[in-house]
């Protein structure tokens, strides 16, 4: 089964006054980039989270955000004076090592991580929490895995649309090259005749010779290849995490259609294998996206 990389999913949970969001999103990536944005009071809990969300997830650069809001009233606004005298002193000195302007470094310290404190960040954390926790993101898990399979059967109708055009080409090329052969052979011996009377041809020898050149030009095994490699990708859309798998296909099947077209010289081919390369460029393009 074909799954999209990109994928979103979402879970809310309310416990204790307050309301518990997390979301899930990824994008396109070779391997499993995962990078998890939790709220300072979780961050003893990351390395499970992290260990715990790697089992699940595949290949992907995956954003996991996890933030609280309180149903209470918010307190006001606190800002830890001490860490805004850190962080200013340190940037100050940068400055006047790189001779650079000092007159937005307090805009850059109050971007700094844990300068400024509210509700949301002063809620102590319960161990129990926990538990509450991982159930969200089992449900956001669950959210994203759906929004995955669901881009993955639009991208599997895709798919089977542009191989079933590519079958269909190759078919055209099929009856374009019964007749290549005999309109070959007629060329030759027409060009042939031009040059020297047909009494003083060899007809045994020039068998030989043309029999020889067609050998050349023979894409009987390059039809064959093709129509394997079609049917073996058909059949691996159906293997789980396949999108790798898929990509060397592709490969192969970008192979046999170019020697058909370097061996065919045929104008009719070539036509016709221009119009194939230009659909397995767009399953190329839509294999990046998938798991």
């Amino acid at each position: 089964m074909i799954k999209s990389m990109t994928g979103f999913g979402k879970s809310v949970i309310e416990i204790l006054g307050k309301k518990i969001n997390v979301e899930l999103r990824s994008l396109n990536s070779k391997s499993l980039d995962l990078n998890l944005r939790l709220p300072y009071l979780y961050k003893e809990k990351e390395l499970g989270l992290r260990s715990y969300i790697s089992k699940q997830l595949e290949r992907g650069k995956i954003d996991l955000i996890v933030f609280i809001e309180s149903k209470n009233e918010l307190l006001p606004i606190a800002i830890n004076k001490n860490l805004v005298k850190s962080y200013y002193n340190e940037l100050k000195l940068l400055s006047a090592e790189l001779n650079d302007d000092t007159s937005n470094l307090m805009e850059l310290v109050f971007k700094m991580p844990e300068v400024l404190k509210s509700e949301k960040e002063t809620i102590e954390f319960d161990e129990s929490e926990w538990v509450h926790l991982k159930n969200a993101v089992d449900n956001a898990i669950e959210s994203f895995q759906k929004f995955r399979s669901d881009e993955g059967n639009i991208l599997s109708m895709e798919f089977k649309n542009r191989i079933d055009i590519i079958y269909k080409l190759l078919a055209d090329v099929l009856s374009l090259d019964a007749l290549r052969v005999v309109n070959l052979r007629n060329r030759i011996k027409n060009n042939i005749l031009e040059i020297i009377e047909k009494e003083k041809i060899d007809e045994n020898r020039f068998e030989q010779e043309l029999i020889y050149y067609i050998e050349k030009l023979d894409i009987t095994e390059e039809k064959l290849r093709l129509k394997t490699h079609l049917d073996y990708f058909v059949l691996t859309m159906k293997e789980p995490s396949c999108g790798r798998k898929l990509g060397f296909i592709s490969q192969e099947i970008g192979r046999e259609i170019n020697t058909i077209g370097s061996k065919a010289n045929d104008a009719g081919i070539q036509k016709i294998v221009v119009q194939m390369k230009d659909e397995l460029e767009k399953i190329k393009e839509q294999l990046l996206n998938v798991l």
